[in-house]
């Protein structure tokens, strides 16, 4: 075992980071761009502060130079960054662990802007984030029917005709299906299909799209994870039941994580949804709090965002129809939907500086106590997306036949929590593999005379559902 730096790490950070990394690129870009929208001279100057900051970062990594400590921007864990960069010795860009790089980067991009005086909760990747929803308009509006026909089946209790064993395969099976969309939903991950065109990306989404990609899941252990909800559930009816969801992206992944949970709450498996967003703009389409207020105000108010024409697709001459009055009504009740689920209590935001740290989940339980200790009252924790299962597996390059629960550590069996990770691959940190897969995507892929790189796993084609029952 040793950390996945030593083949993904310098490749993509020349790739991904330097020059036109999507994190730094498009930082800097925005920050002009709010400057020139300024009148307030304090606020253009220290917008141009920051500008500075983030053009020595950019020559720093581009160049090859050692990481610095992290200035002290007022919050807890600034010493648990340096505190790991000294232990590392004062390393360079191409010459430090891929996982820690990666967090200092957009850690040391936040500090910036805790420490001027106009900017402190600006979110740079915010007008990414929109665009990126608005670009998955078609996907939208299906969910957006689906759901409001969903929830209203749900909540009718209407008699059925078939048997128990029919409702009991239905059910599972509508479970499985709003899982997978939850799964694809982060198939338009800013950080790395950053070149995609309008159209690219409503390819990506939709009903079929899906379908063709479920032989791409390589391990699903959603019937485990069903298996486990529904036996809470039956044990306790009328209980308490709560689920968490450790974000990953936002825009229209969020939008698919209020989806799963809204429908977790309806068909009774939950009685609770805890959102975990970061605390801090993070890996650019990260969700912050501010990401689900925006994306309820979309909502609210659908018509003003979907019939503006985008920057993309101004760039294609493509001027959007209005939305109907019937796709108007659907994202409707939505934005009434989960507001009301929110004003009640049933679906809450719980940010946590840890998902923001520089070192992997094993570390929950001495790192965040308490966050551990909330996370066992879940009847299930799931995590979404490649950086939280990096994060889980420790970052580590495991042999791929490892099994998922052995790789948690920590967060494994006897750790009172379950765990179900939702992952498109990224990275080439996969565990749970059968014997021999590994080798035979390596084939598919053509990298099959590199006997480490696992270049297969870079491209988000290929997905993991992996749960580890950490209560037995």
């Amino acid at each position: 075992m040793f950390s996945a730096l030593y083949y993904f790490g310098p490749i993509v950070l020349r790739l991904r980071l330097c020059p036109r990394s999507v994190a730094r690129h498009f930082a800097i870009d925005d920050i002009h761009r709010a400057i020139s929208a300024c009148t307030n001279e304090d606020k253009v100057g220290d917008g141009k502060t920051i500008v500075e900051g983030l053009t020595k970062l950019k020559y720093e990594l581009q160049h090859n130079r050692p990481l610095i400590p992290l200035v002290d921007d007022g919050r807890a864990d600034v010493a648990d960054y340096n505190q790991e960069l000294a232990a590392l010795h004062s390393p360079t860009w191409f010459n430090v662990p891929w996982l820690y790089a990666e967090c200092y980067l957009y850690r040391r991009m936040s500090t910036f802007f805790a420490l001027s005086t106009h900017w402190k909760s600006y979110d740079v990747f915010a007008r990414q984030k929109l665009s990126t929803f608005v670009s998955s308009r078609p996907a939208v509006l299906e969910l957006a029917a689906k759901y409001k026909q969903l929830i209203a089946q749900l909540q009718d209790n209407v008699p059925t005709t078939k048997t128990p064993e029919e409702v009991e395969e239905a059910e599972q099976l509508l479970f499985t299906e709003m899982c997978e969309i939850c799964l694809w939903g982060n198939a338009t991950d800013l950080s790395l299909l950053t070149a995609l065109t309008y159209d690219d990306i409503q390819k990506l989404q939709g009903a079929n799209a899906r379908k063709a990609q479920e032989k791409n899941i390589l391990v699903n252990d959603l019937p485990a994870a069903y298996l486990a909800l529904k036996a809470a559930q039956k044990a306790d009816p009328k209980g308490e039941r709560q689920i968490d969801i450790v974000l990953d992206n936002a825009g229209f992944e969020l939008f698919v994580d209020l989806i799963l949970a809204g429908y977790l709450l309806a068909a009774g498996m939950a009685t609770q949804i805890v959102l975990h967003p970061k605390s801090i703009p993070w890996f650019v389409s990260d969700v912050l709090p501010a990401d689900f207020a925006s994306l309820l105000s979309v909502l609210a108010e659908p018509q003003t965002l979907y019939a503006t024409p985008s920057s993309d697709s101004n760039s294609t001459d493509k001027t959007p129809a209005p939305l109907s009055d019937r796709e108007v009504s659907e994202l409707s009740f939505l934005f009434e939907h989960w507001s009301t689920l929110h004003q009640e209590g049933q679906l809450t935001i719980r940010p946590n500086l840890f998902w923001t740290g520089p070192g992997s989940y094993w570390r929950l339980p001495s790192s965040a106590p308490a966050l551990y200790q909330d996370l066992k009252e879940s009847e299930i924790v799931i995590f979404k997306g490649d950086l939280n299962y990096r994060k889980l597996s420790g970052d580590a390059m495991w042999p791929t036949t490892v099994p998922f629960s052995t790789a948690i550590g920590p967060l494994g069996p006897g750790s009172g929590i379950r765990t179900l990770a939702l992952r498109t691959c990224k990275a080439d940190t996969v565990v749970g593999l059968p014997a021999g897969e590994d080798e035979r995507l390596k084939g598919l892929d053509g990298d099959a005379g590199d006997s480490e790189a696992r270049k297969w796993a870079w491209s988000g084609k290929w997905a993991v559902v992996q749960f580890c029952d950490g209560k037995d």
